[in-house]
C-alpha cells in the first residue's frame, strides 16, 4: 500500500465494515439529537475494538492524513485518528512528542465528544505537561467550550497516576459550579482517583466543597466510600 493511497484505503475499509445498526445505536448513545451535547455528530457504525484494530493496521498514516481524519464529520474517523496519534506519541522521542502535542492542540476542534477526550487527552496532553507549565489547562477549564473544559480535568488523570494532585484540585475548584453533567462526572471521577491514592487529601477537599458541588459530582467523588459515610455526605452531615 503506497503512502499516497493509505487514506483512501483506510476509508474504503471503513465503508466495507460499517454497520448501520451499530451507527443507529451510537447516535443515540452519544446524544446526537438537536440540543444535545453531540448534536450533528456522524456515525458509520464501528465498535471501539474494531476501531482499535484499524488504528493498529493504519498506524503509519502521516500527521497530514490524521489532520484530515481529525477534522472529519465522522466520529469513528476522529477516534481512530486519535488512537493512532496516541500510538505515535507513545513510540516517539521528545521532539516527536512535542510535535504531536502541538498537533493535538492545533486540531483540538476535532476532539469533541467525551470518548474522544477521555481516550486521548490524558495520554497526550496530560503526559506532555506532566513536568511542564500547566497554565494551558487552567485556560481550558475557563473556556466556554465544553470539550476544552473536559480536556482540562481529564488531562490531569496522568498527573494523578504520578501522585501529583495540585493541578487536579485547582481545576476542580474552577469547575465546581460548572453547569454541564459531563463536567460534573469528570471532576467527581478525578477526585475519586485522587482518593484511591490519598484519601485524606480527597476528604480535605470535600470538606471544603461538598456542599457547593453538584450532586452528580459528589456522587462520583464518593462512589467508593462506605455506605454510611456516603449517606452523611449526601445528607450534608459531615
Amino acid at each position: 500500500m503506497k503512502n499516497t493511497n493509505k487514506l483512501s484505503e483506510f476509508r474504503k475499509k471503513i465503508k466495507e465494515i460499517a454497520s448501520p445498526d451499530i451507527a443507529k445505536t451510537m447516535k443515540w448513545f452519544f446524544k446526537t439529537g438537536k440540543g444535545e451535547y453531540g448534536e450533528g455528530d456522524v456515525f458509520v457504525g464501528l465498535k471501539v475494538p474494531t476501531q482499535r484494530i484499524l488504528a493498529r493496521e493504519f498506524k503509519d498514516l502521516s500527521l497530514n492524513h490524521l489532520k484530515v481524519l481529525l477534522n472529519s464529520p465522522v466520529h469513528e474517523e476522529r477516534l481512530i485518528s486519535l488512537f493512532i496519534l496516541v500510538h505515535k506519541y507513545d513510540k516517539g522521542n521528545e521532539e516527536d512528542k512535542s510535535d504531536i502535542f502541538s498537533f493535538y492542540i492545533k486540531n483540538i476542534k476535532g476532539v469533541n465528544n467525551w470518548d474522544l477526550v477521555d481516550l486521548s487527552a490524558p495520554k497526550i496532553v496530560g503526559n506532555y505537561l506532566l513536568d511542564k507549565d500547566k497554565s494551558l489547562l487552567e485556560k481550558f477549564a475557563k473556556s466556554n467550550n465544553l470539550w476544552k473544559r473536559r480536556i482540562a480535568i481529564l488531562s490531569t488523570q496522568e498527573f494523578i497516576k504520578n501522585y501529583k494532585f495540585d493541578t487536579t484540585l485547582k481545576i476542580a475548584r474552577i469547575l465546581i459550579n460548572d453547569e454541564h453533567d459531563l463536567i460534573h462526572k469528570a471532576v467527581g471521577w478525578m477526585l475519586r482517583e485522587i482518593g484511591k491514592r490519598d484519601l485524606k487529601l480527597e476528604k480535605k477537599f470535600l470538606k471544603l466543597y461538598y456542599k457547593k458541588m453538584p450532586r452528580t459530582m459528589l456522587r462520583h467523588a464518593i462512589e467508593k466510600f462506605p455506605d454510611a459515610k456516603r449517606k452523611k455526605y449526601l445528607q450534608n452531615k459531615i
